[in-house]
């Protein structure tokens, strides 16, 4: 039995990855392009500038009985060509999942953008029996990218 531990979903946008990657770093717009439905708003988020910034969202899932927080700590970043961060419960060190969007410049009009939700890293055999991984689908992760592409031309 193969045991997978992430996913990776990819789409091609019709913007240049500097566009796409302006929108990915203001977390005043994840909400907009968030197919979970897990994400409400930021809370009080400034744009983010590089590895070690952290910014906070509202959010509200079963899993975590109704509304909560997240901080969500950049692990990955690269202008127009990278943004990684762990998530975690507000106030707690990240317990091990990462989203990471790659841009691909396509020519000056369009980029591949590849989603990835890795939860290699999660240790916690409490978390692991509470959560199960994948919380997000891929299915759900098309649709942050149909809704990224939705934001960042509309």
């Amino acid at each position: 039995m193969t045991t997978h531990t992430s996913q990776t979903v990819t789409r091609e946008i019709n913007a240049p990855a500097g566009q796409i990657f302006d929108l990915l770093t203001n977390p005043d717009r994840h909400a907009e392009f968030d197919g979970s439905g897990f994400v409400r708003s930021a809370d009080k988020a400034q744009r983010i500038q590089g590895v070690g910034d952290t910014f906070r969202m509202n959010m509200v899932g079963d899993h975590m009985g109704g509304e909560y927080q997240t901080d969500n700590h950049i692990s990955g970043f690269q202008p127009g060509k990278l943004i990684a961060w762990k998530t975690a419960p507000a106030g707690t060190e990240p317990p091990g999942w990462e989203w990471m969007y790659e841009l691909t410049s396509e020519g000056s009009g369009a980029t591949q953008v590849s989603l990835t939700y890795d939860w290699s890293k999660v240790t916690d055999k409490d978390l692991l029996k509470k959560i199960s991984f994948p919380l997000v689908s891929a299915d759900a992760m098309d649709a942050s990218l149909a809704s990224l592409a939705s934001a960042v031309n509309g």
